[in-house]
């Protein structure tokens, strides 16, 4: 991945494992050992749907870059169906709280998307590729 991708993503994982890491803290405090395993399986999934989502849409733009948007678009809505999907699976499990896995879940992915938009709001991504010969023609 080039810096700039890395640096996006950095700059998307690291409040969103600040906000999981104190949802975990939260759901532990309220609901006890079950709700922090909860929140940091949920934090857990996030930052991998999501970290992969982010590496999937660049190597589009790069190797597709006429289907960037349309799947930018695609990529979202199957990653927010794909957390729904983990969210249904486990609504009844015993393995942690569910509901405090719910909230983290959510929370994580608000996180993720509102700090990903700042992170691209900031890059300064070139609009055109710079002549590589160093002369014009």
């Amino acid at each position: 991945m080039p810096s700039n991708d890395v640096r996006i993503l950095a700059q998307a994982a690291v409040p969103t494992a600040a906000v999981g890491a104190i949802a975990a803290v939260v759901s532990g405090l309220v609901v006890g050992g079950k709700g922090a395993i909860g929140s940091a399986v949920a934090t857990v999934i996030v930052i991998l749907f999501m970290g992969l989502g982010l590496y999937i849409l660049q190597r589009t733009a790069k190797s597709l870059p006429h289907l960037f948007q349309a799947m930018g678009l695609m990529l979202y809505a199957t990653q927010i169906l794909l957390l729904f999907v983990f969210m249904a699976a486990f609504k009844n499990t015993t393995l942690f709280h569910p509901k405090a896995f719910a909230f983290t879940l959510v929370a994580c992915t608000l996180a993720w998307i509102a700090a990903q938009t700042r992170a691209h709001m900031k890059s300064k991504i070139l609009y055109v590729e710079p002549d590589k010969s160093g002369h014009s023609s």
